[in-house]
């Protein structure tokens, strides 16, 4: 099960990956993504998101994680006062380290893999050797607990921790101090471990050289302290979170100051890291595969201008089987195509804020064909022709409360209590009518020119409206395009069950309850969320035609 992304550009969403608990960390090595979901270590395929392994182990939440210099080795620390060792090929556990009496924050492993140090809520910073699982050394100088440890990739004999008390301090593998604290919220080193980044209250950075200490640039994020930062593989660029909102700077500018802003998630970010992509976690229990533009991972110039889009619910979902293709609109009058098999966004545009069943959208011709009503009127509009929307009739002289258009755009069909009604998209005229037997219940389905409505007390009705020269044609209920889903909220987790058959088909974890809009084509569920997600669900051939 994967949450496909809603925006695609750069610093746009592209994949999302939801977790049941939420992921504290990330570590990346090469093509490869680790976090944690609960007692277990979750390694991602980072280019595309897939869970490829499981590591199992530790008896409480897993906070935290560090590669080895050669990726083969993996270090992770645990509420359940625990640091341990893996294989990544075998997944097993090669030694666990006890002896802290709180939970370990923070992990990392020397470029020499002779070294692991550990934080923890303790207040102490524990050295341990790899070979012998020995603690060489405890360091509890600080003055409260221990945020982030991490060792020098350049100098396998240093290592810089910071503590809750807001100071950050540099130590040699016997445990003794060198040089003075200092004021920090935060500290990163690059790749390399050339430059470091050390962070203060109010979203203050200074980026300086590890050897000589020279301040290479000063950043600020705009209002928020920044929790957790890392450079760029070409160290040209910063990216720091604050709260929910991810920045990056380019260090090399004479101004240094935000070029990019990263908005999505719906909680604060835990961590980010940069692989092909930048990716974040974040305790809205979801990891983020951010867009990165060409020019930025070829090293180029980033584009200042670009603006910031922000997600909004999820109000209304079409699904184009033929074309694979799912459209979202969502409260803020944004509507989009999505290519269902990638999760990538296609095409987008934006329409008039209006309630959302007052409104439908078809990708037609390699552009949007939009219909929607105002309080007075109806509006069509061809995306691909330009120009500005056309009004096509009064909207008084219909009482509708549905809008949908029909699979090749010919037609706009209007729902209300009592009619469906086709209208030509071209002129704006009444060109089918039926009377409904029943009071309708849900949407409108449609399947080209053929429509079907369900019924709260009665079976659902259908009818085609292609027939050339004629009235609308009555359909048999066995020619419905895909199964009439029940969903069940009464009780969490939500349910799905085959409306004709009364067998529950599908659980929802307890992550995706609680959604805005669905639709099923047959092969594919569509969910859409308050977050602006949207939950593909592939049931293959499970419902036949």
């Amino acid at each position: 099960m994967v949450v496909k992304g809603l925006q695609a550009g750069w610093g746009t969403c592209s994949r999302t990956v939801l977790f049941d608990y939420i992921p504290y960390a990330l570590v990346c090595w090469n093509n490869l993504i680790v976090s944690g979901s609960y007692s277990n270590i979750i390694i991602l395929d980072a280019t595309t998101g897939t869970h490829t392994s499981t590591l199992s182990g530790h008896t409480d939440f897993v906070i935290s994680f560090a590669f080895s210099s050669d990726g083969a080795s993996l270090v992770s620390g645990s509420q359940d006062k625990t640091v341990r060792l893996w294989d990544i090929q075998t997944g097993g556990v090669i030694r666990i380290f006890y002896g802290h009496t709180e939970w370990v924050a923070s992990v990392s492993i020397s470029s020499d893999q002779t070294t692991i140090a550990s934080g923890s809520n303790d207040g102490t910073i524990r050295l341990w050797k790899v070979q012998t699982g020995e603690c060489s050394c405890v360091a509890d100088e600080h003055n409260g607990w221990i945020q982030s440890v991490q060792f020098s990739p350049k100098n396998p004999q240093r290592l810089i921790s910071v503590s809750s008390n807001g100071t950050a301090q540099w130590w040699d593998t016997n445990g003794h101090r060198v040089g003075p604290a200092h004021g920090c919220s935060s500290a990163t080193h690059s790749s390399d471990g050339t430059h470091f980044v050390l962070w203060s209250g109010g979203g203050n950075g200074t980026v300086q050289n590890y050897d000589s200490g020279v301040i290479i640039a000063k950043i600020q994020a705009p209002g928020s302290t920044i929790h957790c930062c890392c450079f760029s593989p070409n160290k040209k660029y910063v990216a720091g979170a604050g709260d929910n909102t991810i920045y990056i700077w380019d260090i090399t500018s004479s101004d240094p100051h935000p070029i990019k802003t990263f908005v999505g998630h719906a909680q604060d970010v835990t961590s980010i890291v940069f692989s092909s992509t930048l990716i974040s976690s974040s305790r809205d229990r979801s990891i983020r595969f951010w867009q990165i533009d060409p020019s930025f991972t070829n090293m180029g110039t980033a584009d200042s201008e670009s603006k910031p889009l922000v997600s909004a619910s999820i109000t209304f979902i079409s699904v184009q089987a033929k074309d694979h293709i799912a459209i979202s609109s969502d409260e803020a009058g944004l509507v989009r195509a999505w290519d269902i098999s990638t999760g990538l966004c296609k095409a987008s545009t934006q329409t008039s804020v209006r309630p959302p069943n007052w409104r439908d959208a078809q990708l037609i011709g390699g552009g949007f064909l939009l219909v929607w009503c105002t309080s007075k009127e109806i509006y069509i509009w061809d995306t691909k022709k330009g120009g500005q929307p056309k009004r096509v009739v009064p909207r008084s002289n219909f009482s509708t409360a549905i809008v949908r258009i029909s699979g090749d755009g010919s037609k706009f069909f209007l729902l209300d209590s009592e009619y469906i009604q086709a209208l030509s998209t071209q002129t704006g005229g009444v060109v089918g009518k039926v009377k409904l037997q029943g009071k309708p219940f849900g949407d409108l389905i449609i399947d080209g020119l053929r429509v079907w409505i369900d019924h709260k007390h009665s079976t659902p009705e259908g009818w085609d409206f292609g027939a050339p020269g004629s009235s609308p044609i009555r359909l048999s209920n066995k020619l419905l395009p895909s199964p009439w889903l029940d969903f069940i909220h009464t009780t969490l987790p939500s349910r799905v069950k085959n409306k004709a058959t009364g067998k529950e088909i599908f659980q929802f974890p307890r992550r995706y309850g609680r959604f805005t809009k669905a639709r099923c084509n047959g092969q594919y569920l569509i969910v859409g969320y308050k977050s602006g997600e949207l939950l593909i669900l592939d049931f293959g051939q499970m419902f036949p035609q």
